[in-house]
């Protein structure tokens, strides 16, 4: 069997891709080896934001990008993405004084064309203390906007779904074993509960992520692979009754921002920047990661006074692929690469990075890149127009 593309890894990114190239004609094999949304993809912060703190980095054009996207998923997915009330509290220790806050979330509001899930206000004073509980003391300012939300694993499963009603094949739970580049098609092998399926691809697909290396490691000859740190993001989640909305914080430690925000009836908070080495699969939130959101929830929440590890009731750790760089993750770009070693696989693509957010125009983008090298398909459908709902 020859398939115009086949994916590996049942990510985000993967998910897209497979709805993209299904949309656009092209026959589309996924091998997944676990589960869909099994890594990264079900270990987000659970948002469909538009990038508010990529602003201080200067990614304006990210935060565009997301913004529109973000205003797509919420027509297109009305059951999987929810605009949430965001709140910005300033203190008289915070970093980010509230002429920047303002001045950054007229900025946001612009790049989203003002419209109404675009803009913001500034919470009057009488109403601080209806903020589930938020401290008060040096309180000088709230600003409240709005951004999406989602469940990241079941956003993942409906755009598997809709890839597969336009065509698209999923091989789960089914291993990579190898590929052998050439010219016109790569010959691919990979297992379905221990028996080993052989075909052949026109393009092949990594979207693993943390394990997107480890993937070309089983192309022989290897092709030139690029260097990226995983940056872990570990989540807390608390028995407490979710809050009203979130709320965008500043950890006292660092600057760095900090969600506290609703889950699944609970409070959840999130998310860390460790540098991460060794095996994705093995990666766990460190003891000094969920102490330290327990310290950022202690500073803000007054009934979370003296919080610890011993109050967390779930954890979880995702992983981020960033350029390779030295300084702080938090300030790195979010920038997302397709890379081809054209001398010894020009047909095999890889997908470095990536946003939740962004997932599904970043797939248009790909397919675009690369439909030059597969054949003329009738289109069947565009993913701007596809309804995505919960299976």
């Amino acid at each position: 069997m020859i398939y115009d593309m086949v994916i590996i890894g049942g990510g985000i990114h993967g998910a897209g891709v497979a709805q993209a190239a299904a949309a656009a004609g092209y026959s589309v094999l996924i091998l997944e080896k676990t589960a869909i949304a099994h890594g990264t993809s079900s270990k987000s912060s659970k948002l469909i934001h538009g990038g508010l703190r990529y602003l201080e980095s200067g990614q304006i054009k990210l935060v565009f990008e997301c913004l529109s996207e973000r205003s797509l998923l919420l027509e297109l997915a009305p059951e999987l993405v929810r605009l949430e009330s965001f709140f910005i509290p300033i203190y008289k220790h915070t970093k980010r004084r509230s002429w920047e806050i303002r001045a950054a979330l007229s900025i946001y509001a612009a790049l989203g064309k003002f419209k109404l899930d675009a803009r913001f206000v500034k919470v009057p004073e009488a109403q601080w203390k209806n903020l589930d509980g938020i401290s008060l003391v040096n309180l000088q300012a709230v600003y409240k906007y709005n951004d999406g939300a989602t469940d990241d694993a079941a956003l993942t499963r409906a755009v598997i779904q809709s890839a597969k009603s336009l065509g698209a094949q999923l091989k789960m739970p089914a291993e990579f074993i190898s590929a052998i580049p050439g010219d016109d098609v790569n010959d691919i092998k990979y297992s379905v509960n221990g028996t080993i399926h052989s075909c052949k691809a026109r393009l092949l697909v990594n979207t693993a992520g943390p394990w997107a290396n480890a993937v070309l490691e089983k192309v022989t000859p290897i092709p030139a692979k690029r260097e990226f740190d995983l940056v872990s993001g570990a989540h807390i989640v608390l028995n407490e009754t979710a809050p009203s909305g979130m709320y965008y914080v500043e950890a006292p430690q660092d600057q760095r921002a900090v969600f506290v925000m609703p889950w699944k009836g609970k409070t959840m908070i999130g998310t860390t920047e460790t540098v991460f080495s060794g095996d994705p699969s093995d990666v766990t939130p460190l003891p000094e990661e969920e102490t330290y959101l327990c310290d950022v929830a202690s500073s803000y929440f007054p009934k979370f006074k003296d919080l610890t590890r011993e109050k967390i009731v779930e954890s979880f750790a995702g992983l981020r692929v960033l350029p390779h760089a030295s300084g702080k993750p938090f300030s790195r770009p979010r920038e997302t690469t397709f890379h081809v070693d054209k001398k010894i696989a020009p047909r095999i693509a890889t997908i470095y990075g990536g946003k939740l957010t962004a997932y599904r125009i970043t797939a248009e983008k790909f397919v675009a890149k690369f439909s030059a090298s597969l054949p003329r398909r009738k289109r069947k459908a565009e993913t701007n127009k596809l309804p995505l709902t919960p299976i």
